[in-house]
């Protein structure tokens, strides 16, 4: 079989998109698989780095306000709209595929759009609490649309085209060892692992907070520091840091972490964004987690999300801009030095994951197909 995947933007919606193709690529080995991105994005690295072929198209987002910049922006959109749109089309018509699956991202309009008017079978799947623009320009054309949270099933008209299976994660994360990764890290049995990542490309606010913290940490903390600055802020961060010694100190500093099953294996706590795929891998491993929820979302979905967890007993929230480097550290330290709130913790994240969403997904692509025929 052949299958197209539309992802992009931020990992939150690639690795969706990568776990599912890799369950089907599990059960039918000898199937095909093309994605496509948008030029100049993250999606063009990590996709080829997970090995598949990706074509980009040149596509720009809807800018929200109504001044001359944010005019002229979205008219440029709508142009690239309907010039990927065509591109699109001509991309599916070649590949012929059995089925278009979108995971997110403003991607996926013109290449599901398109596969919709080829009479060719469609899926998309939302994976935050609340539905982002491209998901509700597609509802009422694609074939289902498979979300990530029961609460979202309210905004959707057609109840009979929606089906709730959780956000997928990678088969990497099920194979994924403590033992073996802390081993792999260097790290003894009882030493302790803090993780801090804020997104794939960063966060400007976060890597400030995170630099006044690791500057603080002198070795005696008591743990060891992995922090991902993101691709816009390493330069910055590690010219900022870079006397002082990190290594001694017992800190990381990456611009991205590609290997994040087995860090999060590792880690005793992780500190981070509440983007529903971030959400999702971090229930898998029932990891305790401190939460900074994005501001810079549509309808602070993220700090909806992350008031699930807290609520489940899993997660510590913080608001940005609440707190400083002072406090996120005493916090830290807290919950380092207390076991059984770690652990109670981690088995609040364990009770809220969806551990079959991958195979839901497959599921319901191939069960589509099938009624297409």
């Amino acid at each position: 079989m052949r299958f197209i995947f539309a992802c992009g933007g931020t990992a939150g919606h690639i690795n969706p998109a990568l776990a599912v193709a890799g369950r089907l690529r599990e059960l039918m080995p000898d199937s095909e698989f093309l994605f496509l991105g948008v030029n100049g994005k993250m999606e063009m690295e990590l996709v080829p780095r997970a090995g598949y072929e990706i074509c980009g198209l040149d596509m720009t987002y809807i800018v929200r306000g109504h001044d001359l910049n944010a005019i002229v922006k979205n008219i440029k959109t709508v142009r690239n709209v309907a010039r990927s749109k065509r591109e699109a089309r001509r991309i599916i018509h070649n590949f012929a595929p059995d089925a278009v699956i979108g995971t997110g991202g403003y991607i996926c309009y013109p290449v599901l759009a398109a596969a919709h008017e080829l009479h060719i079978p469609t899926l998309i799947h939302e994976s935050n609490a609340v539905p982002g623009l491209t998901t509700k320009l597609l509802a009422d054309r694609v074939d289902r649309v498979m979300l990530g949270f029961e609460d979202s099933k309210q905004y959707y008209r057609h109840q009979d085209r929606v089906t709730v299976t959780g956000t997928p994660v990678r088969g990497e994360f099920d194979r994924a060892s403590r033992s073996q990764a802390r081993e792999e890290l260097g790290l003894r049995e009882n030493d302790r692992l803090v993780l801090s990542v804020w997104g794939s490309l960063g966060a400007e606010h976060m890597n400030r907070v995170m630099a006044e913290l690791i500057e603080k940490l002198d070795g005696s903390q008591g743990f060891h520091l992995i922090h991902a600055a993101g691709k816009l802020y390493y330069p910055r961060l590690t010219e900022r840091l870079g006397g002082k010694g990190l290594d001694r100190c017992g800190v990381e500093i990456r611009e991205y972490i590609h290997d994040m099953p087995r860090l999060m294996a590792a880690a005793d706590l992780i500190l981070c964004r509440a983007g529903a795929s971030t959400i999702s891998e971090l229930s898998y491993m029932g990891k305790p987690v401190v939460m900074v929820p994005s501001p810079n979302v549509t309808n602070n979905h993220q700090e909806k999300n992350a008031r699930v967890l807290e609520k489940a007993g899993g997660a510590e929230v913080l608001l940005e801009g609440g707190f400083d480097a002072d406090s996120l550290l005493a916090l830290v330290r807290s919950l380092l030095e207390d076991d059984k709130r770690l652990n109670e913790m981690g088995e609040a994240m364990r009770s809220l994951a969806v551990r079959d969403a991958c195979s839901r997904i497959v599921d319901i692509v191939l069960e589509t197909i099938e009624k297409r025929k």
